[in-house]
């Protein structure tokens, strides 16, 4: 098998599996900063005393 032939079998685009990784990244951290501070604190405003 040459060179060329065992190289023509990665055929993937990497540049798009780095940017669903990135972007999954992005994702999660969001929903982790929602769920860890936004909801806490928007339960605070809505129960804290006047």
């Amino acid at each position: 098998m040459t060179q060329q032939a065992r190289l023509g079998q990665f055929t993937h685009p990497s540049w798009l599996t780095a940017l669903g990784t990135t972007f999954g990244y992005i994702a999660i951290l969001l929903a982790m900063f929602v769920l860890l501070f936004v909801i806490p604190y928007g339960i605070f405003l809505l129960f804290a005393p006047v």
